[in-house]
C-alpha cells in the first residue's frame, strides 16, 4: 500500500528509523504482511456478520485486508475473500455483505474527513486562499489539499506559494487532490465553501495522511494537483500469494 504523493514520511517510517516496532498484520487476500496501520480491519460481530473497522477498534476477532476496492469484489466474487476469511478466523461460519467495498470505503471517508474536522476545530487547519498563501510562503504549510472540484487556477497559485516556502522552485511539488467536492469538505468542517485546506503543523499532517493514504488506496484515487487519472501501479488481481499464517488475523 502507497502513501499519497506529497514527499513526506509516514509514521511507520520515522518509528523504523528510531527502531520502534511497528504493528503487522497479514491481508487474508493478497498474503503479504504490512503495518496494520496501512490495512483495514474487518471485524467478526455478534450477529455472525463481517463489517469494516477502520479505527482497529471493534471487540472480538478480525482479519485484514490491504487490496484496492476493485480488487477486494473481484476476490469476493471469485469466494477468495471468504476462504481467506475463514482460514484467518478459524472457521467459515460468518456472512459477508454484499456491498462490503462501499462500507469500506464510506468508513474510509468518514474518518478521513473527522480527522480534518478534528484538525481544524484544533487550529491545525487553515482555510481561504490568501491565509493559505501567506502561510505557504512563510514556509508553515506540511500538506496542501485540495477539493476534487478546485480550481486549476487556484491550485497552481498555491502551489507554487508552497515551493517557494519550502526552497523547491522547480519542482513538481503539488498538493494533494481530494476524492471529495467541496461541498463535502464544508459539510465536514463547518465551514463555508471548504476548497482549500493546509496543515500547519508536522504532526497533524502526518495524521491527516495516515487516514488519506488508506482512503486514497482502497478507492484507486492517486491524483495529484495535476489532476493525473488513478494510480497504475497498483497491483493487479489475480496475481496474490495464498496467506500461510496466523498474521492475517487478530483472533
Amino acid at each position: 500500500m502507497r502513501t499519497p504523493r506529497n514527499d513526506r514520511l509516514g509514521d511507520t517510517h520515522r518509528a523504523s528509523r528510531r527502531g520502534q516496532h511497528a504493528p503487522e498484520r497479514r491481508c487474508v487476500v493478497t498474503g503479504e504482511v504490512a503495518p496494520a496501520e496501512r490495512l483495514v480491519r474487518l471485524a467478526l460481530g455478534p450477529d455472525g456478520a463481517i463489517a469494516p473497522d477502520v479505527h482497529g477498534k471493534a471487540p472480538g476477532r478480525g482479519a485484514w485486508i490491504g487490496v484496492p476496492q476493485a480488487e477486494l469484489e473481484a476476490a469476493q466474487t471469485k469466494g477468495k475473500l471468504k476462504g481467506g476469511l475463514a482460514r484467518a478466523l478459524h472457521g467459515g461460519d460468518f456472512t459477508v455483505p454484499a456491498d462490503l467495498g462501499a462500507r469500506i470505503a464510506a468508513q474510509l471517508q468518514r474518518a478521513t474527513l473527522d480527522r480534518l474536522g478534528l484538525e481544524a476545530r484544533a487550529g491545525t487547519l487553515i482555510l481561504g486562499n490568501d491565509r493559505i498563501e501567506e502561510a505557504a510562503r512563510r514556509g508553515r504549510v506540511h500538506l496542501l489539499l485540495h477539493a476534487a472540484d478546485a480550481g486549476e487556477d487556484g491550485r497552481r497559485k498555491l502551489a507554487q506559494a508552497w515551493r517557494v516556502g519550502e526552497g523547491d522552485e522547480g519542482s513538481s511539488r503539488e498538493g494533494l487532490v481530494l476524492p471529495v467536492d467541496r461541498n463535502a469538505l464544508s459539510m465536514a468542517l463547518g465551514r463555508e465553501n471548504a476548497v482549500h485546506l493546509a496543515l500547519t503543523d508536522a504532526r497533524a499532517a502526518d495524521r491527516v495522511l495516515a487516514h488519506l493514504s488508506r482512503w486514497q488506496f482502497f478507492t484507486g484515487w492517486f491524483r495529484d494537483a495535476a489532476n493525473r487519472g488513478p494510480d497504475t501501479d497498483s497491483r493487479s488481481a489475480g496475481n496474490e500469494a495464498e496467506p500461510t499464517d496466523s498474521a492475517a488475523s487478530d483472533a
